[in-house]
């Protein structure tokens, strides 16, 4: 055998690993920091996962607490402009039955009356 050749073979195999950069790692442990690295990434992925589940879920529950409140406003206002609607039509009928000049006298009395009470309190 060449002895040159043997201590080429040597030093091959003494830096065998080692590239351009830094040392390369073997398969099996690059292997395993792969899998780590995917576990931790993984559980990271989870948690926001989580959080996002958690996080979707209260505005699900703030959209529908607003759609309720929303609904009940709705009814309010569908019950006043009943009970306006009535009070507007009573209003009409009062002033089509009524003479006009009869109903500013009224009208124009009550104010009258109730400035002068208005006054005298003072």
């Amino acid at each position: 055998m060449n002895p040159r050749r043997d201590m080429r073979n040597n030093r091959v195999a003494l830096f065998d690993g080692i590239e351009e950069g830094g040392i390369r790692a073997s398969s099996s442990y690059s292997h395993e920091i792969d899998e780590h690295d995917n576990e931790r990434a993984m559980e990271g992925l989870q948690d926001r996962v989580n959080l996002l589940k958690r996080l979707s879920g209260d505005i699900h529950e703030e959209v529908e607490s607003h759609n309720r409140m929303l609904d009940r406003m709705g009814n309010d206002m569908d019950a006043s402009r009943g009970i306006l609607s009535g009070t507007m039509d009573k209003f009409k009928m009062v002033f089509e039955t009524k003479s006009s000049r009869r109903m500013f006298t009224l009208v124009a009395s009550f104010v009258v009356i109730f400035l002068v009470i208005y006054y005298l309190t003072r």
